[in-house]
C-alpha cells in the first residue's frame, strides 16, 4: 500500500508527542501528512476487554438485579460493553436488563450506541458534558436509585461520587479501563524532551491522560520548564476539548482547542496555529 500524499508542509520541522494510545495511529497519520515528526508516548494504557473479569462480574451483576437508570457516557464504551456481553454469553440477558431502565446519553455518539444496541434512549444531553448528565440525574431524584454509569477509561469524572453522595446506588461499568503505560520510559522521554525543548507539541485526548502525562512532569522536576515554554509560545499543548484542557490549565498552562471535541478539528487547530505562525 503506498504512503499517503503529503497535504501541506505546515508541521514540516515539528516534532509532535502523542500521549494518547487510542486511535493513536489515526492521530499520527493525519498529522504527518502535514510533516510533522511523531513520537508515540502514551501516558496511559488500556486494559482491554478479554483482560478485565471486572466488566463481566459489574454485567452479572446488573443481570441479576437490573438498574432504574442508566447513564451511557461514550459510544465506543457503551458498544464495547455490549460486545463484551456478546463474547460472554451475557448479551441477550443484559439487553433484556437495560430495556426495563430509562436511558441517558452524553452525547450523539452515546445516543447512536444505545440504538445500535436495540435499546430507547429517555434522554440526551445537549451540551455533551458529564456534569449535564449529573445534573439531569439530580434533578430527577437519585436517592434510594440503583444507576449504571458506563464509563470509558478510568471513570474518574466525579459523576459517580456525586451520585453516591445524594443517596443512589451506583455500579460503575468502564468496558476500557486506564491502567499504567506499558512502556514507561516512552512517558518519561516525552517530558523531559518537552522541558528542553526537543518538542512542538503535546497532544492530549482524555483528562486522566493529560493528568497522567503532568504529573510525570512534576515527578521528574520538569513541570516549570514546560510551563515556561507553553507560556512563551514553544510547547503547544494541543488538547481536544475542556474537559482534557482542565489538568492542563490548572497548572497554569495555556492549551489549544479546536471549536468542535473531534480529532479532525484537532489536527486542523494544530495545523492552523503552525501556518499562522510560518
Amino acid at each position: 500500500m503506498s504512503a499517503a500524499p503529503q497535504l501541506t508542509t505546515a508541521l514540516d520541522g515539528r516534532t509532535i508527542v502523542l500521549a494518547v494510545e487510542r486511535r493513536a495511529e489515526e492521530l499520527a497519520s493525519a498529522l504527518g501528512r502535514h510533516g510533522a515528526t511523531i513520537e508515540h508516548a502514551p501516558a496511559l494504557s488500556t486494559l482491554r476487554l478479554h483482560e478485565d473479569g471486572l466488566l463481566i462480574e459489574r454485567t452479572g451483576d446488573l443481570i441479576a438485579e437490573p438498574p432504574e437508570i442508566v447513564a451511557a457516557l461514550t459510544g465506543v464504551g457503551f458498544r464495547g460493553w455490549m460486545e463484551a456481553a456478546d463474547a460472554a454469553g451475557l448479551g441477550t440477558d443484559l439487553r433484556a436488563a437495560l430495556a426495563g431502565a430509562r436511558i441517558v446519553a452524553r452525547g450523539a455518539k452515546a445516543h447512536g450506541a444505545v440504538r445500535q444496541a436495540g435499546l430507547l434512549t429517555a434522554w440526551v444531553a445537549d451540551t455533551e458534558t458529564t456534569a449535564e448528565v449529573g445534573d439531569h440525574l439530580l434533578a430527577g431524584g437519585a436517592r434510594g436509585r440503583r444507576i449504571a454509569i458506563q464509563h470509558h477509561g478510568t471513570g474518574a469524572d466525579g459523576l459517580d461520587e456525586l451520585l453516591r453522595r445524594r443517596g443512589a446506588q451506583v455500579v460503575a461499568v468502564a468496558p476500557y479501563r486506564s491502567i499504567p503505560p506499558r512502556d514507561p520510559a516512552a512517558l518519561q522521554r516525552s517530558v523531559r524532551r518537552a522541558a528542553v525543548g526537543e518538542v512542538d507539541a503535546v497532544v492530549l485526548t482524555a483528562a486522566p491522560a493529560a493528568s497522567a502525562w503532568l504529573e510525570e512532569s512534576e515527578r521528574l522536576s520538569v513541570l516549570a520548564a514546560i510551563r515556561d515554554r507553553a507560556l512563551s509560545g514553544q510547547l503547544v499543548m494541543a488538547c481536544i476539548g475542556a474537559v482534557t484542557a482542565g489538568p492542563v490549565e490548572a497548572r497554569g498552562l495555556p492549551v489549544l482547542m479546536p471549536d468542535r471535541g473531534r480529532l479532525g478539528s484537532l489536527v486542523r487547530a494544530l495545523v492552523h496555529h503552525y501556518e499562522v505562525r510560518s
